[in-house]
């Protein structure tokens, strides 16, 4: 997928204007361009930008569109069990 480039955040920056919106969340399922980073960095509007990594690891960590194939014990050794006091 080709990343989501600056003009594309400045036409959604420009629609929230219109709306007079202050905060808004841009999702993409592939990345961001560093130019289009740097631009939500520098204007009025908040803008979060979501992109494809952060949108899945969000979606595991809330449980959305996933689900659960195993689930993994970790141990640690129980030091007060060796000492003889």
């Amino acid at each position: 997928m080709a990343p989501a480039y600056r003009p594309e955040i400045q036409k959604f920056a420009g629609a929230l204007q219109g709306q007079r919106a202050r905060k808004s969340v841009f999702i993409t399922t592939s990345s961001f361009t560093k130019e289009a980073k740097e631009y939500v960095s520098v204007i009025e509007s908040k803008i979060i930008l979501i992109d494809g990594e952060n949108l899945a690891k969000l979606m595991a960590e809330h449980s959305v569109g996933v689900s659960t194939i195993g689930i993994y014990e970790v141990k640690k050794l129980d030091s007060d069990y060796f000492d003889n006091e």
